[in-house]
């Protein structure tokens, strides 16, 4: 036993800032590729999902070695699959909800691990500014998934943007997530209930501050390990 976890120290100090850039091109990939073909038809969402999720426990596990975020992993991995199940034998909002409930708690868990490895006193390199990306799409994943929640709860919470388990609502989930983090705001998804609009406000603010926040952390982190080498 001793010796196993010996072994996933040494791969943890191998290779844990190179799944910093492994995660974050599995995410894009599900974002902005899967996702929009999942919205024409032309691919099965929930395959990829599944394997995502495979791919992000183990990568979670190397990372933090937390027992904690493995568990919270493989908790959400199977919500993934029973949701997957109930999806085809009748889409409903039950199963809606359980894949929104999955991917706030892989976007919370993944977010926390990452925000660790990243921000860690070290020389900032590649890897750990890819990993920076990567919370800032985790954070999008978490406000997804809370978007789906307050739309399926209050059905009339957001203008042109129904709350339904179709192939197309990950893609317009996604798409109003990015679209409010960036304050890019074209008009054509829009919050209505208080609720919705404080969220909205929310990822608005932290869209605005990270990237403020991100380079003097980097800043300082580099600096400190410059100092510690003279």
């Amino acid at each position: 036993m001793k010796r196993s976890w010996t072994s996933i120290g040494e791969l943890r100090e191998r290779w844990g800032d190179s799944l910093l850039t492994v995660l974050t091109a599995l995410i894009m990939i599900m974002m902005f590729v899967i996702a929009p073909l999942q919205a024409l038809g032309l691919f099965e969402f929930q395959i990829f999902e599944l394997l995502l999720a495979l791919f992000l426990v183990g990568g979670v596990f190397l990372m933090s070695g937390s027992a904690i975020a493995v568990v919270a992993m493989l908790v959400a991995l199977a919500m993934i699959v029973t949701g997957g199940v109930l999806r085809l034998r009748s889409p409903s909002i039950i199963d809606l909800n359980l894949f929104a409930g999955s991917w706030l708690i892989v976007g919370i868990t993944l977010a926390v691990t990452v925000a660790r490895a990243t921000f860690a006193p070290g020389r900032v390199t590649y890897h750990r500014v890819i990993g920076a990306v990567l919370l800032y799409l985790s954070v999008a994943v978490i406000f997804a998934a809370l978007y789906t929640f307050i739309g399926t709860l209050l059905p009339n919470a957001f203008s042109g943007m129904k709350m339904e388990d179709s192939p197309a609502l990950a893609n317009q989930l996604i798409y109003f997530s990015f679209m409010t983090l960036t304050t890019t705001g074209y008009g054509d998804v829009a919050p209505l209930h208080p609720i919705a609009r404080s969220l909205c406000n929310l990822e608005a603010i932290f869209g605005q501050l990270y990237p403020a926040t991100l380079l003097a952390r980097l800043v300082t982190l580099e600096i400190t390990h410059s100092d510690q080498d003279s």
